[in-house]
């Protein structure tokens, strides 16, 4: 094994260890969360597009998780030499950039919620970044300088963050959707009742 590869990544291993533990457990998080939308009070605020809903906002978070824990498992992964890490995050950059301009396309086609600025940020804008930054990191990782594997710790924990967002604005939207859903509800059967 090359002593300078070995050298560089190994101090990041508690790093990753910790960010791609976060990601994989958010992940499972995630997956509890589209559990309890399809509930049949989110399920009926939701109906008439929620399958685009879910393409353009729930399935992108766990992308991202998972793209995290995918770069902390190479990342801490024995590698030999640069290249195989640079030709495998790569790839995983690549992939993710391509699947960044769907989930943009998703979210413009779906018609279950009208898209601000704020979710353009956190939906389509930073995962790109951070995708781009997994990208440019493994073009230049380990050509003796220290800022790719900075920058790639950097875009890792982003898509934590990115999908902590997420899966919170997710949640508080479908929440609200539905609190107001019965009370609407609430309101209509009132009158029925007297």
């Amino acid at each position: 094994m090359d002593a300078t590869i070995h050298d560089a990544l190994a101090s990041w291993a508690d790093f990753y260890l910790i960010t791609g533990s976060a990601a994989a457990a958010l992940t499972g998080l995630q997956f509890v969360v589209q559990t309890l939308i399809a509930t049949e009070t989110l399920r009926t605020v939701a109906a008439h597009d929620a399958e685009g809903g879910i393409d353009a906002f729930s399935s992108p978070t766990v992308v991202h998780f998972t793209i995290a824990l995918v770069v902390s498992a190479l990342v801490c992964a024995p590698w030999t030499e640069y290249g195989g890490l640079r030709l495998t995050l790569g790839a995983v950059g690549v992939g993710a950039l391509l699947y960044s301009v769907v989930i943009f396309r998703r979210a413009r086609r779906q018609r279950n919620y009208r898209p601000v600025l704020e979710d353009w940020i956190w939906h389509v804008i930073l995962p790109f970044a951070s995708y781009g930054v997994v990208f440019t990191s493994a073009i230049v990782i380990g050509h003796q300088a220290a800022w790719p594997l900075f920058a790639l710790a950097a875009a890792t924990l982003l898509l934590v963050c990115i999908g902590i967002h997420n899966a919170w604005d997710t949640v508080t939207f479908l929440t609200l959707r539905a609190v107001k859903a019965d009370a609407k509800t609430k309101e209509l059967d009132a009158p029925a009742a007297q």
